[in-house]
């Protein structure tokens, strides 16, 4: 049985947070964590929110720039990936029935996850083997972002299993630090470094090892949450993730669908005919920035209904409140009174 799954282009802002205050916690600021990823601490602090793929390697590269003497930086990041902070993906692994359903879930919605490295499990023999591969990963960032999923694997399998999974043995590719014992203790056996691929292997027959909270009809539930939650990642993906892109670039001078086609070198007709492939439209996306634009503009306050109306292309008031109405069903005044928390943010 063998399962690859790419890195997904979006991901939960929620790792970004989590490698942020482990650079709190080693001294640094919020600015130098987030330095040119383009992200402010305001969005940050969005538990909802969703970022690039780059926004999060720079952060990563921004730590290991910061704190070069910690040889397990990344394995002290992936000790806080606890099953929780997964959302519904970790709600799914819970019910499973033994560790092969829940790694075979776990992988078939590896986007929905924070790995950065290609994971696939091989059955080998009477040993099972968990790769990670990091032919993708920038070559700088690789010994972190190793360190920190392998070490994720371990915490979700510790709480999955309620005890430590006795390993045969761990496989690095990176070459060993002048001191390992960090990794003897977090990793509960001495890696073979400089190894010619990154693995995790134990026992075959330990697949078949019974979840304690194992519950079927959850596990339904969660994993058409998970296909739901996957599939609006992918929406924006592609070329419809290059249309949003160029209509969040001007917030307060959205481009018509001509002006977007221009700056993707192509016609009007073939635009609309490639979203309909990706099974949207220019208009859906359209409306999607401009709710989500509506909606900041209306949590930050300043602004008059007129001028929010304005800065999202419609040149009446009343046209943006009918459209409001469309998106949420309630008004713009009806939406201001909710709490702030409830606000989407643009970079979603």
């Amino acid at each position: 049985m063998t399962q690859v799954i790419p890195r997904p282009p979006r991901r939960s802002i929620t790792s970004v947070q989590l490698l942020t205050q482990l650079g709190l916690d080693h001294g640094l600021s919020v600015d130098s964590c987030l330095a040119d990823t383009g992200l402010t601490p305001l969005q940050l602090a969005d538990l909802q929110g969703e970022i690039d793929t780059r926004q999060e390697l720079q952060v990563v590269s921004n730590l290991i720039t910061a704190l070069p003497a910690i040889s397990d930086l990344g394995l002290r990041a992936g000790l806080r990936y606890q099953l929780t902070t997964y959302g519904i993906w970790g709600y799914a692994m819970l019910g499973s029935q033994n560790f092969r359903q829940a790694a075979e879930l776990g992988l078939r919605y590896l986007d929905l996850t924070f790995a950065l490295n290609h994971i696939h499990l091989l059955e080998e023999g009477d040993q099972a083997h968990l790769y990670l591969e990091d032919r993708d990963v920038p070559p700088a960032l690789r010994g972190f972002l190793v360190q920190r999923d392998l070490m994720a694997v371990l915490v979700i399998q510790r709480e999955l299993i309620g005890s430590a999974l006795p390993l045969r043995g761990i496989q690095l590719r990176q070459s060993a630090p002048a001191d390992t014992t960090p990794f003897i203790e977090r990793l509960g056996v001495l890696p073979a470094f400089d190894s010619p691929c990154n693995r995790m292997s134990f026992d075959r027959a330990l697949l078949e090892h019974p979840l304690p909270r194992a519950n079927p009809h959850s596990v339904q539930l969660c994993e058409a949450q998970c296909q739901a939650l996957l599939a609006r990642r992918q929406e924006y993906a592609g070329l419809a993730g290059q249309v949003r892109r160029l209509l969040l670039a001007r917030p307060g001078r959205l481009p018509d669908m001509e002006q977007v086609a221009e700056q993707l070198h192509m016609s009007t007709r073939t635009l609309r005919r490639k979203l309909t492939e990706q099974h949207s439209s220019f208009r859906a996306l359209q409306d999607d920035v401009r709710q989500a634009l509506a909606e900041d503009l209306l949590s930050a306050g300043g602004l008059s209904l007129e001028e929010i109306a304005e800065r999202l292309g419609y040149g009446e008031a009343s046209n943006f409140i009918h459209a409001f109405r469309r998106w949420t069903g309630s008004t713009p005044g009806q939406y201001g009174t909710k709490p702030a928390s409830d606000a989407r943010y643009p970079h979603r």
